[in-house]
């Protein structure tokens, strides 16, 4: 639980400290299990203990700073986390291994940098990109520079033109063989770099994606450390034009930078060249995988995933602490008003979005596992998995993004006009989480990515071809194997999901094939198909998730955990199986039949599920074990002090420092007395 309260008193409101007397399992069980065993756990306490301790005014009052005093308490505030990181390290592990690196961008510390850290892409992206796609001696040379923050960078792609159509990008990189140098340039406006965490007034280098051309032959996308800025002064180097490109919904001090470039020389050796590489003579030798290239996208998109399933936690947290406290509406007359958590309606808002974010933190757990798998395959030159990653990754970020940024949302509306106060943090949330829906890939792009996918896999299926373990449900409707009897227990539902969606994927490719032979181009064909291609791939994604929930809760690990705690996870399961039932219904009516009694019976399953999880709402979301200093929400925090937290950070306004405001006297006033 928290270690660290502000502003109000620590005792905990006793609507808050009855729902806790009363739930049916043990929170702490929970929170083990959720941060993946008691020592990792313990270690996460810690943590937060010796980032957060210090830390006393309540992150809600940065919304009254201007932008450049935020872009630089954000600076200050993200340097100050890498030295506790580094004093950490030192006591735990000396002379081992850097960790503190990889905790950097962790979720546990968003907390200690409000307004966003500057430098997280440099250690999410930057770091692993080099080691992924450089060689060791270019590891030796610069990389280890990065990681080591001797240096300050980010990754740079994404366009003032271009984003997710990677092979669009404009900046050029043309070597000149006469020097043995990459001459780099933006050759128009929207080949300037627009985004990049970092890059407006941190970042003195970066990794630039740039197509690389020789003799005026494009080979591709490549990969280019280059150094933008001096590293004594600071100053933009020659032909580097460099800047901020303004506030954000969000995200406030994070420092998204452009970045144009003329005629820019760095050495060939600059070029990332584990994978592709250009030799001294202008000979260029092609990737073993054109895929390698976006390999840190892939990582990026796994790690989005798990990111925005923690978002959504937190959201869940702070709605479904607040609705315990918060009492309104009598449900019978001349009652006392009770919780609004124990309106159906309130529980219908809060709880599918609980259950929503167990789901999706089982599904990002089990692609990081793909991801490491694919990884270690790569290393040993196979490839062959790639291309399921690829779609898994593509399905999972679009997914959980859009229904991160929805159901954050959901949850804002469902605290009411209080959910309206930046003091509540959620308005942060839902801004994160709506960011995340372009960056790294934008939604529907990566959908159809996934449709793409899924089109070769029925073509495969068709045939009686070898399909990869995400997509092998296809294999039976593909060869005309029907559904069978619905009898709605949880492995029935996952397998009408994947019959839906192996259906969608059906007409999506029934419908691409007619096109193509009514003399349509490919990418005609695949555009006017691209309701159907994404139609296939959410449900695609959606029955992946469902299938890993359903593995997870009834698996063999089930033996590990108490009967009270299963008993609550097979709850949640069955709440997100009847929910997401019920919201793709039209596409299992299309090919499987129900009764009006089988409909009639997932509305009485959801609204016994939501009966059953009522009593350990609050508990569940206590198992996330979000620190106060991560939630920084007058609405959510442990305690449950709502309307004291609102009152004392309402006063610490500006505008409440004095009683009259100097507007009354410059403006008001003599408004008043003018005899308009």
């Amino acid at each position: 639980m928290p270690t660290k309260k502000y502003l109000v008193s620590d005792v905990v409101n006793p609507d808050l400290a009855k729902e806790r007397h009363g739930a049916s399992f043990r929170v702490d069980e929970f929170a083990r299990w959720w941060h993946g065993g008691a020592e990792r756990l313990r270690f996460k306490r810690e943590m937060e203990h010796e980032i957060f301790d210090d830390m006393t005014e309540h992150n809600t009052l940065l919304h009254y700073k201007s932008h450049e005093e935020i872009s630089e308490i954000s600076v200050k505030q993200s340097l100050e986390v890498a030295k506790k990181l580094r004093a950490i390290q030192a006591r735990i592990n000396p002379g081992g291994t850097d960790i503190w690196p990889k905790l950097y961008g962790s979720s546990w510390l968003w907390g200690s940098t409000p307004a966003g850290n500057p430098f997280g892409v440099q250690f999410v992206m930057m770091v692993d990109a080099i080691k992924t796609q450089g060689t060791d001696e270019q590891w030796e040379r610069f990389g280890k520079r990065v990681e080591n923050f001797e240096v300050c960078g980010t990754y740079a792609q994404t366009e003032l033109g271009h984003g997710t159509f990677l092979r669009g990008l404009e900046t050029r990189a043309d070597y000149d063989r006469t020097t043995g140098e990459f001459v780099l340039n933006s050759p128009k406006l929207s080949a300037y770099k627009w985004w990049p965490g970092g890059l407006g007034h941190c970042s003195n280098y970066c990794l630039l994606v740039a197509q690389l051309y020789i003799d005026d032959e494009p080979k591709g996308v490549q990969m280019f450390f280059v150094q933008l800025r001096d590293e004594e002064s600071h100053m933009p180097l020659p032909g580097i034009d460099i800047g901020e490109i303004g506030h954000k919904m969000g995200f406030f001090g994070v420092s998204n930078g452009f970045l144009g470039l003329k005629n820019v020389r760095i050495p060939r050796t600059n070029m990332l060249m584990r994978n592709a590489k250009v030799q001294p003579d202008g000979t260029f030798v092609k990737s073993p995988s054109s895929v390698l290239t976006y390999f840190p996208m892939v990582m990026m998109r796994c790690r989005v995933a798990q990111d925005n399933a923690t978002l959504l936690a937190m959201a869940a947290t702070i709605a479904t602490r607040y609705s315990a406290v918060r009492r309104q509406s009598p449900i019978n007359p001349n009652e006392r008003e009770p919780q609004i958590i124990d309106h159906v309606t309130q529980q219908m808002k809060l709880f599918p979005e609980i259950a929503t974010v167990v789901a999706y933190q089982l599904g990002a757990n089990s692609l990081w596992t793909l991801y490491d798998e694919t990884y270690v395959n790569i290393e040993h030159g196979d490839y062959t998995r790639l291309p399921e990653l690829h779609a898994l990754s593509c399905a999972l970020k679009a997914l959980c993004t859009s229904d991160s940024n929805a159901g954050s949302e959901r949850l804002r509306l469902a605290c009411g006009g209080h959910g309206y106060l930046t003091s509540a943090n959620l308005h942060l949330i839902v801004a994160s989480a709506a960011a995340a829906c372009t960056y790294e890939g934008e939604n529907t792009v990566l959908l159809l990515q996934v449709g793409r996918f899924l089109m070769k896999s029925w073509r495969a299926a068709i045939e009686g071809k070898p399909l990869t373990p995400t997509a092998s449900y296809l294999a039976g409707p593909a060869q005309g194997k029907g559904f069978g009897n619905w009898t709605g227990d949880w492995e029935n539902i996952v397998r009408a999901l994947q019959y839906a969606s192996a259906n969608k994927v059906r007409l999506a490719f029934e419908s691409l094939s007619q096109r193509l032979k009514q003399g349509q181009t490919e990418g005609e064909a695949a555009n006017n198909t691209g309701l159907e291609l994404t139609q296939a791939a959410e449900l695609h994604g959606r029955s992946f998730i469902a299938a890993t929930f359903l593995a997870q809760v009834t698996g063999p690990a089930a033996a590990e955990r108490s009967a009270a705690f299963n008993r609550v996870l097979e709850n949640l399961l069955e709440l997100y199986l009847v929910h997401t039932t019920l919201h793709h219904l039209s596409a299992i009516l299309q090919c499987i039949s129900l009764s009006e009694t089988e409909l009639g019976a997932l509305q009485t399953r959801l609204e016994a599920v939501l009966k059953k999880l009522r009593p350990d709402a609050v508990a569940i979301v206590d198992g996330f074990d979000f620190h106060d200093r991560t939630l920084s929400s007058a609405l959510g925090s442990y305690a449950g002090n709502v309307y004291e937290s609102l009152f004392a950070l309402a006063k610490q306004s500006p505008l409440n420092q004095q009683p009259v405001p100097k507007s009354f006297h410059t403006i008001l006033k003599p408004f008043l007395k003018s005899n308009l």
